[in-house]
């Protein structure tokens, strides 16, 4: 009898933001690897979540929203996404119902002449009713006549099942790309970062969360408990002290909510840490953001 063939390839998920990418991500992989907020731009790197059979590995390549850039930082971003269409063996193009357009003609027009697989997915199916469905299942076929329209819905898992034996289906037969026993390419302490960030989108409004890096400087892991230092970056002093807040109380906050999902995530007890320092304009900074990972 012949061994079935090993399957692996990379999937890359691109689409505007609040398409609910990140949700599909961790819908397909059954654990909450990426962060997700009601916020636009809460994915701000190229972050890789691995699926992995006897027989298979999926590499999903989640991305940031596509956008104008008005900054350094969000130039990196838009690099992520560029650079996940490069080694991709397919494409999801990612849409919700209620969008029409895509933020970038010419990010568009690349991804037309693709010459891989192309799904494109209208998420958020939920909140619509078949005739709209309808509507926009045409209006976009028009847009991508070579691509296969499918309808979902990754907040309620509608098809997400479906869409993963299609995704198995259409990657090449190849050794598995990482260890089988990883789940994604980033090391522990991005997660815990993004947790922190997750909780800051979610605590606080306006520019304040847009303008917040986090960098893990210790993660000690003993056996029932990992100790982590953290430490809040912001680009003003103003900025320090809405993060702070009085008496400390909304920091303290944002570090119950973090621990509580970091526990879920390792599965072990966490004391959490947390510092607030001032870096002023790193997000316009080559050298700050090489150092936060967003430039090689």
């Amino acid at each position: 009898m012949s061994k079935t063939p090993h399957k692996s390839g990379y999937v890359s998920i691109v689409g505007n933001p609040n398409v609910g990418k990140s949700t599909l991500v961790n819908a397909l992989m059954g654990k909450d690897l990426t962060i997700t907020t009601p916020k636009v731009q809460t994915t701000r790197h190229r972050i890789l979540g691995l699926i992995n059979g006897e027989n298979y590995q999926l590499v999903l390549s989640d991305t940031p929203g596509i956008i104008q850039p008005a900054y350094e930082m969000q130039n990196s971003m838009m690099d992520f996404v560029k650079e996940s269409l490069v080694d991709a063996d397919v494409l999801i193009y990612m849409i919700s119902i209620e969008e029409e357009e895509t933020n970038d003609e010419m990010l568009l027009e690349k991804i037309k002449k693709a010459k891989i697989p192309l799904l494109v997915l209208i998420n958020k199916i939920d909140i619509s009713n078949q005739k709209d469905l309808e509507g926009v299942v045409t209006h976009w076929a028009k847009v991508f006549p070579t691509a296969k329209i499918i309808p979902i819905s990754a907040l309620t898992g509608f098809f997400v099942q479906e869409l993963l034996q299609i995704l198995l289906e259409l990657i090449p037969e190849s050794p598995p790309y990482f260890p089988k026993d990883q789940l994604s390419d980033k090391p522990e302490r991005f997660f815990v970062n993004e947790a922190v960030r997750k909780n800051i989108l979610q605590h606080y409004d306006k520019e304040v969360p847009y303008a917040v890096e986090v960098i893990t400087e210790s993660f000690k892991e003993e056996e029932t408990i990992i100790r982590i230092r953290s430490v809040i970056l912001v680009e003003r002093n103003t900025q320090k002290g809405i993060i702070i807040g009085h008496k400390g109380e909304q920091l303290k906050k944002v570090g119950t909510s973090a621990r509580k999902d970091l526990q879920s995530f390792f599965g072990k007890k966490i004391h959490l840490e947390l510092f607030v320092k001032v870096e002023k304009n790193w997000r316009s900074n080559p050298k700050q953001l090489k150092r936060f990972g967003y430039q090689n």
